[in-house]
């Protein structure tokens, strides 16, 4: 081998290994991060929760900001919206406090404002966790700073880090045979203080911990509280420790909706406040419906097609399936040594099998080709020229599909209607091809091209039509990537057909 073609050989095979990188990376990260489906039909667990904001106003201005829930490990956030006759509505962005904002010039009496959350439940998030929040000096009255650290000791000497700590910590003060020093400490705060409690003891050791508060999730739950929970950081990493669910409640979805310290409901110019959340649950099969809000534009390895408008989204998802039938060509006429009529003639056909359905598509190309022949056959004896002779071959399809679609219809056979899906452009162009092969090479010829073209459509059709290449190729781009790439192996294959191996049938008989 020539040194020009070792390096051509070489950055063949550097290309075609750096689009499967690129394809399967792209593939998998999409699949990790954004959690999409490798298996068409998953379904996808979906939560309507609706938030209410119950409180009274005075007649004045009111402001009225609720922390709203942001994508985390195991959820993702859809789409919001409020009810809020008379308020101005607005869903602030902020980075480490997102909040929906109401406001009104001027409000009296018992007021109600909704918000509504659509959450994706997933596998598994890839989001980053909150920064933790900024270690403050908490410092207790005597003697309850020294029953602190007589507790912190005791539970610092059988811990090993800021999470064993913690959790030694809660079961010093949930167990039913607690020490004296925690009863006493429970007495002065209560339970319902606990978690605050147990966020400052954290806070005095240097260890980033706040009380933050999540919804359990269960379907058709009504009038439902948030719940106080203690969460901590250690080496940029969190947990979560829920203090005081009741029986069952270990086992339910949690869902943070105020992840870090802060406010999660502030009315100004109002008294009275009340939150409560109903939830209901659904189920969705079409991942297309609910992948849009994955990710964002700046994501390249998250790119997806979800985010634009239905239409267009309907057109792309025709449109990507035109690379596997490519390569099902590339496949039979490379390694099997198919012939066909036209290079890719066959992948168009097979999208208008797609249109028409396989038999309907495969009767009707049949009827129109052959009494196409025939008036092309007539049309030779004139001597036309190229351009008028495919002109008057167009005109001709049209009228012949125009007769067929008709005479279906009088019959009462609908399903003769698809016909007019098929391409003319593409039947005519067919047609011609067929003829000028049939003056040259003999009616055997177009035996041969034309059943190979019309068993590489059928094999196109089939790959496209398939549950799990529409739903790869929609839902994974990067795969075009893959695609490419075995294209482009193909195109190097220098050996022998499977077709052509009947030339040496003889030899092998011989043999024997």
């Amino acid at each position: 081998m020539s040194p020009s073609a070792q390096t051509r050989k070489f950055s063949l095979f550097a290309l075609v290994g750096l689009l499967l990188i690129l394809g399967l990376g792209q593939s998998i990260h999409r699949h990790l991060v954004y959690d999409v489906p490798w298996v068409p039909g998953t379904e996808k667990l979906i939560w309507s929760i609706e938030a209410s904001v119950q409180f009274f106003a005075r007649g004045e201005p009111v402001t009225v900001n609720l922390r709203r829930p942001s994508d985390q490990d195991g959820f993702s956030v859809l789409d919001e919206n409020g009810a809020s006759p008379g308020y101005g509505l607005s869903l602030i962005g902020l980075a480490d406090q997102p909040t929906a904002q109401w406001t009104v010039r001027e409000a009296n009496g018992q007021q109600t404002l909704y918000y509504r959350a659509e959450v994706l439940q997933r596998d598994s998030g890839g989001f980053e966790s909150e920064p933790p929040p900024t270690i403050r000096s908490t410092s207790w009255e005597e003697p309850y700073a020294t029953v602190v650290e007589a507790v912190l000791d005791q539970a610092v000497s059988l811990s090993a880090d800021p999470f064993s700590l913690t959790r030694q910590l809660v079961s010093q003060f949930r167990t039913n045979d607690r020490g004296q020093n925690e009863q006493m400490l429970l007495d002065v705060v209560g339970d319902e203080n606990l978690t605050d409690l147990l966020a400052d003891m954290l806070q005095s050791r240097n260890i980033p911990a706040a009380t933050v508060y999540g919804l359990l999730l269960e379907d058709g739950r009504r009038r439902q509280q948030l719940k106080p929970l203690l969460r901590v950081w250690s080496d940029n990493k969190s947990k979560v420790f829920p203090l005081g669910l009741e029986s069952g409640e270990e086992n339910l979805p949690l869902l943070l909706w105020q992840p870090t310290q802060g406010y999660v409901l502030e009315v100004t110019g109002g008294s009275r406040s009340d939150l409560r959340f109903s939830m209901i649950l659904s189920e969705n099969t079409n991942y297309g419906q609910v992948a849009g809000s994955l990710g964002d534009g700046s994501d390249l390895l998250g790119f997806s097609i979800h985010s634009l408008p239905i239409a267009e989204q309907a057109m792309f998802k025709t449109i990507l399936l035109l690379p596997i039938g490519a390569l099902v060509v590339c496949i039979l006429r490379i390694l099997v040594g198919l012939r066909t009529s036209g290079t890719f003639m066959p992948v168009l056909i097979a999208l208008a099998f797609i249109e028409t359905s396989l038999m309907t598509g495969l009767v009707g190309f049949l009827l129109v080709v052959a009494v196409g022949l025939m008036i092309r056959s007539y049309m030779s004896h004139l001597n036309l020229l190229l351009v008028a002779r495919i002109s008057a071959v167009i005109i001709t399809v049209i009228a012949i599909i125009a007769v067929f679609s008709v005479f279906s219809h009088r019959v009462g056979l609908t399903e003769g209607l698809k016909i007019t899906f098929f391409p003319m452009i593409i039947l005519s162009w067919t047609v011609e091809r067929m003829s000028i092969l049939w003056e040259e090479e003999g009616w055997r010829e177009v035996a041969i091209q034309g059943s190979g073209s019309l068993l590489t459509a059928v094999a196109a059709y089939l790959a496209m039509t398939s549950l799990w290449v529409r739903h790869l190729s929609f839902n994974f781009i990067g795969l075009q990537f893959v695609v490419l790439a075995l294209i482009m192996m193909l195109g190097s294959y220098t050996g022998y057909r499977l077709l052509e191996l009947r030339r040496f049938k003889p030899f092998i008989d011989q043999g024997h």
